[in-house]
This record gives structure tokens, sequence and C-alpha cells, in this order.
């Protein structure tokens, strides 16, 4: 700011006395704007403050996922045992270990996790999430669906709650993976995505969620959760490749609670089948939308011969339902037993046929392998 100099004789010691009052107004002026700006800073500082402490959890309120984290985390466990030799060759090596991820399914002890996390382990120890350490006493492992129950002497765990159905779930939806990924060291480490895709059918025998969540090494066991804290799945594999990012894929909860309910009641999961050897169209195979039926290539089943059923026959539809592929035929044989009739449509001859097959024991799966299990 600029300042007219008054200039003149006679007035000088007067002019020198108005100079000084007036920076002395000047000064008080500033003085007083300047606590005027520190008192509103101060107080729009405060009025923040105060905002931040009246609205605590303000973030939480409007994103679940840190709140979500913090109810699961007590129901995810690591999982870390001794493998079969290390490098050296030796199982008596200490460092020769291999961990995973588990999921608390009943407050008694037994814990979801991957077959391939406990298949050829020794000296299984799960870890909760509070610190605490058990030893495996029990395992039950299917390695079809790769789902296998650890059961451990411990009351009073906090189990998961697991969604009714996957069928739920929404592409595009936002899940959570919590995990032990790479290092047992890392246990309920957290990740956020979405769900990517469902009924996939990728090297596995039944339907699979996909997601973009990203699944490291470790991760295997853990669970796959929707906002409303749910486990909709377990996650299992990826796509692992230069060029392929963020594929991972789950086991749905309904796949889970029937083959938990299998393990817990015989101790293994009693499938039923079509006694057959079925070859999908080509179509089908690579991922084309088909309603080609499917192929008999092999009877394998005294059941099935008993039906009447032969090689190059062709299946429309069980029980009035069509299938198109080797994993929509697992999926419907989960409500079975070994035992159980259906009915095939079917074509022999040129003649479409309704034949009455009685259900044998074991699971048609698909060729191939797609995926890295972690």
């Amino acid at each position: 700011m600029q300042f007219n100099v008054w200039r003149g004789t006679g007035e000088e010691m007067d002019f020198s006395g108005k100079r000084k009052a007036v920076n002395t107004l000047l000064s008080l002026t500033l003085l007083l704007v300047v606590g005027l700006s520190s008192g509103t800073v101060a107080l729009a500082e405060a009025k923040s403050a105060s905002n931040n402490t009246a609205n605590k959890g303000y973030t939480y309120a409007q994103d679940p996922v840190p709140q979500v984290i913090k109810t699961l985390s007590p129901s995810v466990v690591g999982i870390i045992g001794k493998t079969a030799a290390g490098s050296s060759g030796s199982s008596e090596d200490r460092y020769n270990l291999a961990h995973g991820t588990g999921v608390i399914f009943k407050a008694d002890g037994w814990i979801i996790t991957n077959a391939h996390v406990v298949n050829g382990l020794t000296g299984i120890t799960v870890v909760t999430s509070d610190g605490k350490t058990y030893k495996a006493n029990k395992i039950f492992s299917d390695t079809i669906s790769d789902i296998a129950l650890v059961k451990i002497n411990a009351k009073s765990l906090t189990p998961a709650q697991f969604a009714k159905s996957s069928n739920m779930a929404q592409v595009g939806e936002k899940v959570i993976a919590i995990g032990t990924p790479i290092s047992f060291s890392l246990r309920n480490s957290a990740t956020v995505g979405v769900v990517s895709g469902l009924d996939r059918s990728v090297d596995s025998s039944y339907r699979l969620i996909q997601t973009d969540t990203a699944i490291n090494p470790g991760n295997s066991g853990g669970p796959l959760v929707n906002l409303k804290g749910e486990v909709i799945g377990i996650n299992s594999m990826k796509f692992a490749a230069v060029g392929i990012e963020n594929m991972g894929f789950s086991i749905p909860a309904e796949t889970v609670r029937y083959v938990a309910g299998h393990l817990l009641k015989y101790g293994e999961v009693k499938r039923a089948s079509l006694g057959l050897e079925l070859e999908e169209s080509w179509s089908a195979i690579v991922g084309l939308p088909s309603d080609d039926p499917l192929t008999v290539t092999k009877v394998t089943s005294n059941q099935a011969k008993k039906a009447g059923i032969k090689e190059e026959d062709v299946l429309y539809a069980i029980n009035g339902k069509r299938v198109y592929s080797i994993v929509d035929i697992n999926e419907m044989l989960k409500s079975f037993m070994p035992g159980a009739k259906v009915n095939v449509l079917m074509q022999s001859d040129g003649d479409i046929v309704n034949r009455s097959l009685t259900l044998s024991s074991g699971v048609v799966t698909a060729a191939g392998s797609a995926g890295e299990e972690l």
C-alpha cells in the first residue's frame, strides 16, 4: 500500500507527529486484521476438530469395509505345517514349511480351508487372530471340490457367517478377501475388489466366483466377503501368468456347505454320478454360447447299462432340466445321493427317449487345468 508524503515548511514537527499517529493507527489496524484473521483460522480449526471429534467414525459410516474387516477378522485363522521335504531333501528342515488360511466354521473348533492347503502337511498348527495356537487333531479333505475341514481343540470360537447363496451376489459388487499372503507374519491381511463374474467353470468340477480382489499365495482357504459381512466364497485359485492381472476364483458358499456337511456327517463326500463318461460340445469347451447336448463316450456303471444307455447316446436333460456341461451335471447332482433315481432325456439311435437311471457313486470331472493353486 502506498501513502502520500506531506511536504512543506513550518509543519515538519506537526507532520512528524501526524505520521506517528497514522503509523500507530495503521499498526493497530493491521494488528486488528491479523488478530481477526488468526481468530477466524483458529475458530475454523477448532470447529473442524470439534466436527471430527463429534463425527468420529464418519468414514466407517460411509465406507463399511473397515467395519466388515474388523467384524470378520476374528473368524479368520492362519494354517501352517511342514511339507514332505525341502530343497535339501530332508523332512527335518525346520524351515520346510507351507501355510494358508482358514475360516472358523463352527464354534467348537471346526475350520474350513482348501484341500490343497492341508494335503501333504504334517504337524499342522492353526493360529487365531488373537495369536493363540492350536494343533490340528483331525482333518477331512476333499480334493475334487478343494475343500477341507480341520478340527482343533477349542471352544467358544467366533464362526463366520456364510451367505445362504452366492447366487445373490452381483457382478461389480464390492468384496473383501482376508488371508495370509506370502508370509505367515502377514496374517489377516485384507484386500478389496469386486465380483468379476459368476458361474465360472474353470478347472473345477463346480462353478466358481471370479474376483479381481488381490489373492496371493497363502490366501488359499480364506474368505471372500460381501459388505454384509457374509462369506460368499472360499478363495481357492487364480490365473497366474505374464500379462494376466487380478483373476482369482472362489468356491461358492453353497458348495462349501454341501461338502462340509458331508465331511462332518460321513467323513467323505458321498457324490451321486450318472455312471457315464461324457464329452462336452466344442462350443461348451471353448466357452461359446451353446445349446448342444453332451455325448456318452463310455458307460461306467451297471445301473447305467441296465437303463439301456450306451456309447454315442446323447444327453439333453436330467429331471426335465437342460444340461450343457459337466459342471451343470455336477451342480445338479449335489442335491442327490447315490442310489437315488433320476429321469434322463436322451437321444439313442436317432430317437428321443426318457430313461430312468439309478445314480451310482462318483463325480464327472472336467479335463485339463486352467488355474494355479495358491
